[in-house]
């Protein structure tokens, strides 16, 4: 794992330092807590191992300001504080987990190897964007540039399948099955009359059609090239 350690104690660095890469990582030092956010900021990083005292930015503030940015690189602090409400206070602050000194270095390899295993949460998308076309999957709005779209429930479920699938090919079959929930042809233009509708609205005077009819296949939206 590429680790990046923010520890101002030199000893204890180097000490880390040797250890964690003879464990086969590795591993970055900074000594001074605004040096460390900087680093933290500028890189991919596996994990971060923080102190909590540190000159110039406390470790806490670190990763306030990292989570708040929506950097979520995992966090180990390791500090001398290890009272309840220190390691509560860390833990809320943002940290995965948390370790006092003086620690067995066999459980500090313990405790990176965990946090290098536990997969990574996967944030849901909230918004599609096609063009100039976005979809707020949230509060359910469409705009086509500036210009608010609205639409009809089913509407949205049909632009939402297209936007989900932009440059690909999606069927009449496809259609049904996902946005009317039909395993079965009803004989019926109704696909047809909604592409016609949603077409209508999320045209713009002077801008390329988004939604294009594939002959024989089906449809597709994507932006003009």
């Amino acid at each position: 794992m590429k680790i990046l350690l923010v520890e101002d104690d030199k000893e204890t660095a180097d000490y880390i330092g040797r250890g964690l890469k003879e464990a086969g990582h590795s591993l970055s030092i900074a000594t001074e807590g605004r040096d460390g956010l900087f680093r933290a900021t500028g890189e991919h990083w596996d994990l971060l191992i923080v102190d909590r005292m540190l000159p110039g930015l406390d470790g806490l503030d670190i990763v306030r300001t990292l989570r708040a940015g929506g950097n979520e690189a995992p966090v180990l602090f390791l500090t001398t504080l290890g009272g309840v409400g220190d390691r509560v206070g860390g833990l809320d602050a943002g940290a995965d987990d948390y370790l006092t000194k003086p620690f067995a270095f066999a459980e500090l390899v313990a405790r990176v190897n965990a946090l290098g295993r536990r997969p990574r949460e996967v944030k849901a998308e909230t918004t599609l964007r096609v063009g100039d076309l976005e979809l707020d999957l949230l509060r359910r709005t469409v705009r086509r540039g500036e210009k608010p779209v609205l639409l009809q429930p089913r509407e949205f479920k049909l632009l939402e399948y297209l936007m989900r699938h932009a440059g690909e090919v999606v069927t009449r079959t496809m259609l049904l099955e996902s946005v009317w929930d039909f395993h079965f042809d009803p004989r019926t233009n109704i696909v047809e009359t909604h592409i016609s509708r949603l077409r209508s609205k999320i045209n713009r005077e002077g801008v390329g059609e988004l939604i294009h009819t594939v002959r024989g296949a089906g449809y597709s939206l994507h932006a003009a090239a």
